[in-house]
């Protein structure tokens, strides 16, 4: 009878619908991990936080959202100076999520991210790392703890980006935090954060230290591009 082939063709197809309604949140939720093989380009991301209606804190009266992206602008420059390729997360002050973010440094197969914050508080330059726990790499790894296998190598970044800091004489803090963005990255990445220099902290002849000095801005963006150049020499290192 008809209504009985019907039925048993809709008993068939049964499992094949459950299985794909199954695995398809999965795949939505899941990224594959980095290949072991690095690719040939060294490429850096700067990613310069917040923007478009997202103003980020206040430095003086301006939106951290301009002091990021500027800081993006000059220490592009610097690094394409040096050889090094570089994929911006803005251009301009438009919105970004943080999983664009995660998508455009992912996409671009990056050997290094940063993640660029300002703040009138605190002293010199804070970097930031996942606090998630490291894990080893896996073929699928879920979206909102990729960064997970790659916490050990952006430990490592942010020691070279301490070294170079250090060496131009500007203060250092190291943390580990929940970063959205970074979290979903599958790259060695870290949050620089931009401090003021206070008084006791500066050195005849360096920067005056404030968030909206030129000569600050340019002390910190150079140890970040030498930084970054001794991360890819490095990384060249069989």
């Amino acid at each position: 009878m008809p209504w009985i082939n019907c039925a048993v063709g809709m008993k068939r197809l049964l499992p094949i619908f459950a299985g794909t309604f199954l695995i398809a949140p999965l795949l939505a939720a899941q990224v594959p991990a980095a290949p072991v093989a690095r690719p040939a380009r060294f490429v850096v991301v700067l990613d310069a936080a917040h923007g478009g209606s997202d103003n980020g804190a206040s430095l003086n009266g301006e939106p951290e959202k301009a002091f990021t992206l500027a800081l993006s602008v000059r220490l592009r420059s610097l690094l394409a100076a040096r050889g090094i390729a570089v994929v911006t997360t803005r251009e301009a002050d438009k919105d970004v999520t943080a999983d664009q973010r995660a998508e455009i440094a992912n996409h671009a197969a990056a050997q290094a991210c940063l993640s660029l914050h300002a703040t009138e508080s605190g002293l010199g330059v804070h970097l930031f790392t996942s606090s998630l726990a490291p894990a080893q790499p896996a073929r699928m790894v879920p979206w909102k703890t990729a960064q997970a296998a790659w916490v050990a190598r952006s430990l490592e970044l942010a020691g070279v980006l301490n070294s170079a800091l250090a060496h131009a004489s500007v203060p250092v803090i190291l943390g580990r935090t929940g970063l959205p963005g970074v979290d979903s990255m599958t790259c060695p990445a870290v949050a620089v954060e931009i401090a003021p220099l206070t008084a006791a902290a500066r050195t005849p002849g360096h920067a005056a230290g404030s968030l909206d000095d030129t000569d600050y801005q340019a002390q910190v963006a150079t140890a970040l591009a030498a930084a970054l150049l001794e991360w890819r020499e490095g990384s060249s290192q069989p």
